[in-house]
């Protein structure tokens, strides 16, 4: 009997994980014929159809459910070998944008921890320009933060669109200065947000001064004021209430992948991270 060819397998894991063709070529620096190629000799190999396929879903089969397991067995075996006779311990240190990390990071992580033994992950959160100055600097080997618009550099991973959230059930009582929950001086968002309500004319005061994400979101949630928040991080039990409270509009921000990787399995890793990211977050 003929074995399998675990490239193939690893596009049917990837396809199954991402929900998307177009996603799983992306990751492995493929084109979406070449992973559906792979694909159709792996059916053609196990004689079962793996996925249903219509233009707006790709979904598994029966027969595709049954094989995943097994074939993430197969994947987790090559790995297992590789790593026993692997001289070099291979490291990613890597930086995300506090703001673009977001409630779903550990998910997203745990597709680049996937990756199998032997690969140690360092992540660092912080503010954008902070640490693109680290990149620059050589200490990280890949950076996800907001665009820098004096840079040209870079790969586009997805565009955010931003709100003013606040708790459900917050309400503003007219004639006070809008109470704002921002992250420190040093934050681009912080800086934005100020100057388009002075922009327009209205006040605010600032509420909360928050040293990260975390604590941005738990005062927000709180209902100590309105906050500039990506909607795909925005906290659970916030609500934008820019519509109703007629405040500015805030522009969309690329979030951005900057890498000097030559490793292969370290960019592997990486670009399942970036595929991830991509991804839409679940309502």
């Amino acid at each position: 009997m003929r074995s399998l060819d675990l490239d193939a397998v690893r596009a049917f894991v990837l396809v199954a994980d991402l929900g998307s063709f177009t996603r799983a070529a992306d990751t492995v620096g493929a084109t979406q014929s070449g992973i559906s190629l792979r694909l159709k000799r792996l059916e053609d190999r196990l004689g079962a159809r793996l996925f249903e396929r219509t233009p707006r879903l790709v979904r598994l089969t029966v027969e595709g459910e049954a094989f995943l397991p097994r074939a993430r067995g197969l994947l987790a075996a090559q790995d297992d070998a590789i790593a026993a006779v692997s001289a070099r311990p291979r490291r990613l240190v890597l930086g995300i944008s506090d703001h673009v990390a977001g409630p779903e990071l550990p998910g997203l992580l745990a597709r680049v921890a996937g990756q199998g033994p032997g690969l140690a992950l360092e992540v660092r959160l912080g503010l954008s320009h902070e640490l693109l100055d680290e990149f620059d600097g050589g200490s990280l080997d890949a950076v996800i933060v907001r665009r820098d618009t004096g840079r040209r550099d870079g790969e586009v991973l997805f565009r955010d669109d931003f709100g003013w959230y606040a708790a459900t059930g917050w309400h503003h009582r007219p004639g006070d200065p809008l109470p704002l929950v921002t992250q420190a001086a040093r934050c681009g968002m912080r800086a934005i947000a100020l100057r388009v309500l002075d922009t327009a004319g209205i006040a605010c005061a600032e509420a909360f001064i928050g040293g990260g994400s975390a604590a941005v979101a738990a005062a927000t949630m709180a209902g100590l004021g309105v906050s500039p928040l990506a909607r795909r991080t925005a906290p659970p039990g916030t609500v934008d209430v820019g519509p109703r409270l007629g405040l500015p509009v805030l522009a969309a921000s690329d979030v951005m992948l900057h890498s000097r990787l030559s490793d292969a399995r370290l960019s592997g890793a990486l670009r399942g991270l970036a595929a991830a990211f991509r991804l839409p977050v679940a309502a």
